[in-house]
């Protein structure tokens, strides 16, 4: 309580100052905008299935893999795709992932998977908790269904939007049960969303369709055809089936009618870490951060390193192991522009 013989002047001048701290410390944990560097360059890694469980004590070394490829990369955003804390209450893992990003001065978004919303926790819920973090950038929007479906701006090195990142919640399971069983699909609400955000920017942009990524959790059921696809064959392994929806409600269709999406990066599949294409478009995997139980056959814990070229329908990706070795680096689309040839 404040000494009633203070001067009311002197306390409002006290309380002007400790709103500005205040203020200003909130805004020192709010990431700037993205932008291109001065070699047009821009870098995210991506991070996928950790799987934490601090209860258990269950893939607690998933902290120190996201450490040491951050310093290794020293990225411009991280991405979490989905299954990143899978126990009842998540808010003790999160904030430990919210700190290595804070100490890196990193921004990170991160989208819902099938195991994000485990027990007494909501995936609403989830979805404000993760926007209250140090350095987040998620910021839901509730026109479309789910509770990490937003886009995120990539500026150029002249102040104006060059690049757009599409963050979409792939949701959990069958809606359909016992009649179409296994994983969740987009609902024709996300597609109809995306369909119009996408002509939204166009439009913006003079009709011209930005470079744009997209993050999500659950592979699309094209991932299988990209993975075939013998005249431009993917790079990477395929250890396991895909594990996509049973049903298919057209989102890969919407992002190739609208002509702005180059690649899409998923998780879910813990030992698939392939970059295919499917008419055009790259269909990635990352790379399973937990690590595996079979260190011989599956693949060693890491990341997905992408780095997007300002003004170019370009990127470059590889991942970076926890170990450090860097591999299966390529670039798109020049490793995957073979042309069928004409009858």
């Amino acid at each position: 309580m404040f000494n009633s013989n203070v001067p009311k002047f002197l306390l409002a001048i006290t309380l002007t100052i400790l709103n500005l701290a205040l203020r200003n410390d909130a805004l020192s944990q709010t990431p700037s905008s993205l932008r291109f560097n001065k070699k047009g360059e821009l870098k995210i890694v991506q991070f996928t299935d950790t799987h934490i469980e601090p209860k258990q004590g269950k893939n607690l070394d998933v902290y120190t893999t996201i450490s040491k490829v951050i310093s290794l990369e020293n990225p411009d955003l991280v991405v979490l795709t989905g299954d990143v804390v899978t126990e009842g209450d998540p808010q003790e893992a999160y904030h430990q992932l919210a700190q290595i990003f804070q100490n890196a001065r990193v921004p990170w978004a991160v989208i819902f998977g099938n195991h994000d919303s485990e027990d007494n926790f909501p995936r609403k819920d989830l979805g404000a908790f993760v926007e209250t973090l140090p350095f987040c950038v998620n910021k839901n929007d509730n026109n479309s269904e789910g509770y990490s479906n937003f886009i995120y701006p990539v500026y150029g090195q002249d102040g104006t939007p060059a690049a757009q990142l599409y963050f979409m919640d792939s949701n959990e399971y069958s809606t359909l049960k016992p009649t179409v069983e296994g994983w969740g699909w987009f609902t024709h609400k996300q597609v109809t969303w995306y369909r119009e955000q996408s002509k939204k920017l166009t439009m913006a942009n003079g009709g011209k369709p930005y470079p744009a990524l997209a993050f999500f959790h659950i592979p699309f059921p094209e991932y299988t055809a990209a993975w075939h696809n013998t005249l431009n064959p993917p790079i990477g392994v395929r250890n396991e089936d895909e594990c996509s929806p049973e049903i298919n409600t057209g989102m890969f269709a919407a992002m190739l009618e609208s002509g702005d999406v180059m690649g899409t990066f998923v998780g879910h599949d813990h030992i698939n870490d392939y970059i295919g294409v499917h008419y055009g478009i790259a269909l990635a995997y990352g790379r399973v951060t937990k690590t595996m139980r079979n260190p011989v056959d599956d693949p060693n814990a890491g990341g997905r390193v992408i780095v997007l070229k300002e003004g170019a329908r370009q990127f470059t990706t590889w991942i970076r192991e926890g170990n450090g070795q860097k591999v299966l680096e390529c670039t798109y689309p020049d490793h995957f522009n073979r042309v069928k040839e004409k009858k």
